[in-house]
């Protein structure tokens, strides 16, 4: 996972958190699971390394995965 950045990345990670629960605020569950899904494919787009992708993949499923 050499290539998955898990330092702290995010100028504003309380603003950016705010806004990603008001961009949920009014949806339904299927609808609100479907705004997650597009928001990965277009993010994963903007990514477009296949490596980081599968690294970050990996670490959603087991964070234990993540080597000291």
């Amino acid at each position: 996972m050499s290539d998955l950045n898990l330092k702290p990345n995010l100028a504003a990670p309380d603003a950016f958190y705010e806004e990603l629960i008001a961009t949920h605020e009014g949806l339904q569950d299927d609808e609100s699971a479907a705004l997650n899904a597009r928001l990965i494919l277009i993010l994963a787009n903007h990514i477009g390394d296949s490596d980081v992708l599968s690294a970050a993949m990996k670490l959603a499923k087991d964070p234990a995965s993540v080597s000291s």
